[in-house]
């Protein structure tokens, strides 16, 4: 590859922004993620006229940054920027100042690759790291960087649009809801079916909670901040896809193991499966412990939280085995663990976090979260990332970008066929080559769709 040559970069704000407080609090479940990167998806979509054609090109750009420009009247803190301010007590509270300060929008042409070059080779080509944009960014950045960057890079034969959220102002959830309203707009809404719900009283009997009030200590900012440089590096990336008939087989298995009537989820079951295929080929002692971490989301689990919520609403929750147990008593045993760990994140659970880390702050780094967490797991499948109408017809592949990626990281999201689930994996090559050879896991992995 030649290269990446950037086109050029500009300013996109909220036209007409709707009513919106000029300040907007962030909670213990934003503020955990201060050190973390930002969120980054990106889709790949096959447009054989971009190849000859300037004027597609600048028709696509023009799209793009035009519904961008549309969906930001709607959430009008995401042209905003983080506010950080420093007390006499050596602390920091941080807020999120809706000062219209602009998103990122830059448009980007790669020469000599094209579609099949990212979506063929076996793991993620390394060169789409330069598709997203913010690359290396850290979300306490952002009271200087954009909340939001978008990046339109076209390919020999089409194009991939990518977009950098700062984590501390959104999760997943969140995300795709920015998602589908812009595919409502695009389609000539408006409106939105559901309007986002900015408010944070949830948590204090309907009145205002007064999160800018934390402080979190500078030395503790600084001492995790150093501490992120040592995330590991050297893994690759890629794309196991599952399809619905498998994933409904280890539902009915896990059930089946430990005698239950349909509690197991479908995506335990899948989780679990894929947990004891990396431990098993990592090659861990049998007695030391091992750890799956899920991101759970709280919308449905504590009463007044809409699920129009929009902000991070993610309760961090770990399900840790020794490795023989994990490995020797079945998938069943494995998931109905996880199933367990899920069902007591209840909302007095929640409301205790709120409460504990008010008091004593914990910034999150998902890479280091513990010293033997096996798998970190992302995202959702219920986010119909495939699905919409946008304007461009269904994207090729859908993928994410350099932040966040570490040695077990894992990515969820829906599957081009209705019921299917992709999961995006990080781990170093050996783990990959060895799971290769493991036919228990890659006889329920499909070719690629």
């Amino acid at each position: 590859m030649t290269g990446i040559r950037l086109i050029s970069t500009s300013t996109v704000k909220a036209a007409n922004p709707k009513n919106q407080s000029p300040i907007i609090d962030l909670t213990p479940w934003d503020l955990q993620f201060l050190l973390s990167d930002y969120i980054q998806r990106g889709a790949l979509f096959h447009i054989p006229q971009l190849s000859q054609d300037q004027e597609s090109e600048a028709l696509l750009v023009h799209y793009v940054k035009s519904s961008l420009s549309k969906c930001l009247d709607h959430f009008p803190h995401l042209t905003g920027r983080l506010a950080a301010v420093e007390h006499d007590d050596n602390t920091t509270s941080f807020f999120s100042d809706c000062n219209n300060g602009g998103a990122l929008f830059a448009h980007a042409v790669v020469d000599d690759v094209s579609t099949r070059d990212i979506i063929e080779p076996v793991y993620v080509p390394s060169f789409v790291d330069s598709f997203f944009p913010l690359r290396g960014v850290k979300n306490c950045q952002g009271t200087v960087e954009p909340l939001v960057a978008v990046q339109v890079t076209k390919v020999v034969d089409g194009a991939f649009i990518s977009i950098s959220i700062n984590h501390s102002v959104m999760d997943g959830a969140s995300f795709f809801h920015a998602f589908s309203s812009c595919l409502e707009i695009v389609n000539g809404s408006s409106s939105l079916s559901k309007p986002p719900v900015f408010e944070r009283c949830f948590l204090n009997n309907n009145t205002t909670d007064d999160f800018h009030t934390i402080r979190i200590p500078n030395s503790y900012i600084k001492q995790i901040a150093n501490e992120a440089d040592d995330a590991p590096s050297g893994v690759k990336v890629r794309v196991f896809h599952f399809s619905k008939e498998v994933i409904a087989k280890l539902k009915e298995k896990s059930n089946a193991e430990v005698g239950i009537n349909d509690e197991i989820s479908s995506l335990q079951a899948l989780l679990c499966h894929l947990w004891r295929s990396i431990v098993r080929n990592k090659k861990i002692d049998p007695d030391q412990e091992t750890s799956y971490c899920l991101l759970i989301d709280a919308r449905k689990r504590i009463r007044g939280l809409s699920k129009a919520y929009f902000g991070n609403a993610l309760q961090i929750e770990t399900v840790t085995m020794k490795v023989k147990e994990l490995l020797d008593n079945g998938l069943g045993n494995a998931a109905w663990q996880m199933n367990k760990v899920v069902a007591s994140c209840n909302e007095e659970k929640l409301r205790n976090f709120f409460e504990c880390w008010k008091r004593c702050p914990k910034l999150t780094r998902l890479s280091n979260l513990a010293p033997n967490i096996a798998v970190v797991t992302s995202g959702s499948p219920r986010f119909g990332i495939y699905g919409g109408n946008t304007g461009l017809g269904r994207p090729v592949a859908i993928l994410s970008g350099p932040g966040n990626k570490f040695d077990g990281r894992a990515t969820m999201q829906s599957g081009k066929e209705d019921g299917s689930i992709d999961i995006e994996v990080c781990l170093p090559v050996e783990t990959f080559e060895a799971m290769e050879k493991d036919e228990e896991f890659m006889n329920t992995v499909s070719i690629k769709s």
